[in-house]
């Protein structure tokens, strides 16, 4: 009964956190409130965020006051082709020891050793350097010169990628993809958003934000996501959603046969629950319903589809097809 009593109060308190986080961020970021949202809901949840938006979208300025406003180690890693995979976690550099004389390896780590790390364009080097973000991301440690070194939690990876093609980039593979939690698209602002924004931005004034939850908090509320409830019909659609998304599964639509070449992995069922359970936590609710899953199923879902020939012959993205899909499910 306790640890129930302990549960409602870190509810609560989440509750009220997220209200506070909303408001600090909204000082510095004008409107992308959905996508405020489901960065908060990854972190909570433990998963990953790809962000994708054309350069002027303030991915790196959300980012980076996310972290201003959760009293985190913050760290930027800005891609580019010569980045090597040292760069990220760490290099060994040979020193002095001054006790002894003698020169002696110190490791020296990498600015993959922070709470939140801000990939900025990860589409821009190559897959040998993707490889070490992605295992770090996946197993939160890291091996370097034989050694392994565990990660500080809260751990968490917000990717950004630019949706232009453009010369020398390398694009993620699927296995890679399907690691991010969510996939994030910012659309452009409203004409009243990028007035304020431009009202806002070109002034002598510098908004201040408030740290408002920290390290141990995060760590907290994770725990409590993992606790909540959650009804066997709730999994029941999730499991049934994904499983129909696979074109050679019995029931799958016609129009996912003809369009995708794969459908989605486990690991998506998986973020949907999670999702489902951070945003209920989110609301003030203690068990997640069938809409709390519809809600997280684009960022969910999105790049874990693979279009075939006849989707881009058709015009057909993967986003249209997971819309299609919630309207028929």
């Amino acid at each position: 009964m306790d640890s129930q009593h302990n549960d409602i109060e870190t509810a609560k308190r989440l509750a009220a956190s997220f209200e506070a986080l909303k408001k600090e961020i909204g000082k510095v970021v004008i409107g992308q409130d959905a996508i405020i949202e489901q960065m908060i809901t990854s972190l909570l949840a433990k998963g990953h965020c790809l962000l994708i938006g054309v350069p002027g979208l303030a991915k790196t300025l959300l980012i980076k006051t996310l972290a201003d406003v959760l009293d985190l180690k913050f760290s930027r890693i800005q891609f580019t082709p010569d980045l090597m995979p040292s760069d990220i976690s760490g290099t060994e550099i040979i020193e002095d020891d001054k006790l002894t004389g003698k020169k002696a390896f110190k490791f020296v780590k990498g600015p993959i050793f922070a709470n939140i790390v801000l990939a900025d364009e990860i589409n821009r080097t190559p897959p040998k350097t993707q490889a070490a973000l992605l295992e770090a991301m996946q197993e939160h440690r890291v091996t370097a010169a034989g050694q392994t070194y565990t990660l500080q939690e809260p751990f968490f990876v917000l990717a950004t990628q630019n949706p232009i093609e453009q010369e020398g980039t390398y694009p993620l593979p699927e296995a890679q993809l399907d690691r991010f939690m969510f996939n994030l698209w910012l659309e452009y602002p409203s004409l009243a958003e990028e007035k304020e924004i431009v009202k806002t931005t070109t002034s002598q004034f510098t908004p201040t934000v408030e740290k408002v939850v920290h390290g141990d908090d995060i760590i907290a509320y994770q725990k409590l996501v993992r606790s909540v409830p959650v009804a066997d019909a709730v999994i029941d659609y999730a499991v049934t959603l994904v499983g129909r998304t696979r074109p050679k599964e019995a029931a799958a639509p016609q129009f996912i046969r003809d369009w995708l070449t794969w459908g989605a992995g486990p690991r998506a069922s998986q973020y949907l629950i999670l999702g489902a359970k951070t945003r209920a936590v989110l609301h003030g609710r203690f068990t997640p319903d069938i809409d709390d899953v519809r809600a997280v199923a684009v960022p969910v879902l999105r790049h874990r589809l693979i279009t075939n020939f006849n989707a881009e012959a058709d015009g057909i993205t993967p986003l249209s097809i997971v819309e299609k899909l919630m309207s028929e499910h």
